[in-house]
């Protein structure tokens, strides 16, 4: 369904999470104009006061579908933190003149978000990841943050949203066990789909889509080096591990996408100088 949002998705912020003077619009879609640790922050902060919430990490196929897919960009735009896991749309941001700080990566902040929740007290849940994915990770995340509360682990199998007894029996986990922080490894959009189905059960909670991070931190599939990630070639390293299954969403789609990204912003720039 080609969007007729592009140009809007406003998000329900509560005031203390941010306002629009703190949010940058490309191609009319919001981010948050914060740093990673602001951002782990923000949500830690909020759990403090009791509030629950939703980060939605968007990288370059996340905008990709937010412009096509009016049904994606309403799921999205109900949560309260939106963030660039994607250094083309932080480029595009310094382009168009509303520099973003910097990119906040799913598959950083699971880690970063994760060890500030150990010592805080806080726990959380792993939901979905390939196999045995989220259970080794579970140890993983254990293993290196000593006193870290792991609420549960569901690795959600093929078909299970489909399965009316098995959603039944998650949701008497999720609201027996409370966690504060929930990571729904699903893919996208599946795991926005399922995080707006199941945030009502336990509204305190923040919960996080993080695609293959689970499989990243129990080293199943390997990361790219940090200096790879810094200028912007993540893509590469990992469509070269999955060529065959990555090679039309970042050769066909990405690529073309993100040179229509950047022309935007840079028309957008030279449109404000122009009527400046």
């Amino acid at each position: 369904m080609k969007s007729d949002l592009s140009a809007t998705g406003v998000l329900d912020i509560p005031p203390d999470l941010g306002d629009d003077s703190q949010r940058v619009r490309l191609l009319g879609f919001p981010l948050d104009v914060v740093t990673e640790t602001e951002c782990v922050d923000r949500i830690l902060n909020a759990i403090d006061k009791g509030r629950g919430g939703w980060v939605v990490t968007h990288n370059l196929d996340h905008l990709r579908r937010l412009v096509r897919d009016s049904g994606f960009a309403a799921l999205c735009a109900s949560a309260q933190l939106r963030v660039a896991d994607g250094m083309p749309l932080v480029w595009a941001s310094r382009i168009q003149g509303t520099p973003l700080p910097e990119r906040v990566a799913g598959s950083s902040l699971i880690w970063t978000l994760t060890e500030s929740a150990a010592k805080r007290g806080r726990s959380i849940f792993l939901l979905g990841g390939e196999g045995s994915a989220s259970t080794a990770a579970g140890e993983a995340l254990r293993a290196r943050y000593p006193g870290l509360k792991i609420a549960g682990i569901d690795p959600a199998p093929i078909g299970f949203d489909k399965n009316i007894e098995y959603m039944e029996q998650l949701k008497r986990m999720l609201r027996k066990s409370r966690p504060n922080i929930v990571y729904v490894a699903l893919g996208s959009p599946k795991q926005e789909l399922i995080i707006s189905q199941l945030r009502e059960i336990v509204p305190n909670a923040w919960w996080m889509g993080v695609g293959i991070s689970f499989s990243f931190v129990c080293g199943d599939v390997r990361r790219a080096p940090r200096w790879v990630q810094r200028i912007g070639l993540e893509w590469v390293h990992r469509m070269a591990q999955e060529p065959t299954r990555l090679w039309r969403r970042y050769l066909w789609e990405g690529v073309p996408f993100a040179l229509r990204l950047l022309s935007s912003a840079a028309r957008r720039r030279l449109g404000r100088r122009l009527t400046a």
